[in-house]
């Protein structure tokens, strides 16, 4: 891929700790970013809408994207497959806009081999019992569930060393906020600027070339 001046955000965290709520939060300050669609095999759920919440294809196009290397990421899940296209993701970064993924340590770190850039993001909750507070207070998932989403928490947050930012989630104003400088610390990396203001480093004098 060509310079672009465009970041991508890896977004990841266990369930409960409120990644959704920050991204959606964080979108609604930064129009001009894109939060990315993934694709899925799987049926819609009442209120899905294609192109919105996921863009649904079949198992035939699935492969298809997977075996044209067109996917950042996939992985199957429960039997139906998801993944990240990378054509919207190209476009936006080429258009110099900021992109977001909400994503899972696995599929960040496929992305992060095919878009070294890419910039990831964990979120963290204040304790284990607060997530647990978390997940029982939204009313989405019985017991069992529950139970089962704390012991995957604690395997999806031993790598959070593969994140090179930290925000842990006890008030939610102050782990929006954070996200917020994140985002706007990385559009004054070097890379990013050499790019937005190519004619301006060039009347300066300044090397295009970055460490």
């Amino acid at each position: 891929m060509s310079q672009h001046s465009g970041n991508i955000f890896m977004v990841v965290a266990p369930s409960g700790a409120g990644k959704s709520s920050l991204v959606n939060a964080l979108l609604q300050e930064e129009p001009t970013m894109m939060l990315s669609i993934s694709c899925t095999t799987r049926t819609p759920r009442p209120g899905e809408e294609h192109n919105k919440h996921y863009r649904f294809v079949s198992i035939e196009e699935f492969e298809a994207l997977r075996d044209a290397g067109a996917l950042l990421e996939w992985a199957e899940v429960h039997g139906n497959f998801y993944g990240t296209p990378r054509d919207r993701i190209d476009e936006a970064l080429q258009a110099g806009r900021d992109v977001l993924l909400e994503i899972d340590w696995q599929g960040a770190r496929q992305v992060r081999q095919a878009l070294p850039s890419a910039i990831g993001i964990f979120i963290l909750p204040p304790s284990i019992e607060a997530l647990e507070a978390r997940l029982r207070n939204r009313g989405q998932d019985e017991p069992h569930v529950i139970s089962r989403r704390l012991l995957a928490a604690g395997s999806e947050m031993s790598h959070v060393s593969e994140c090179e930012y930290v925000i842990i989630n006890q008030e939610f104003s102050d782990a929006l906020q954070e996200l917020r400088h994140i985002v706007r610390a990385a559009r004054l990396h070097y890379r990013s600027q050499a790019v937005r203001h190519a004619e301006l480093f060039s009347q300066l004098g300044i090397s295009k070339t970055s460490n």
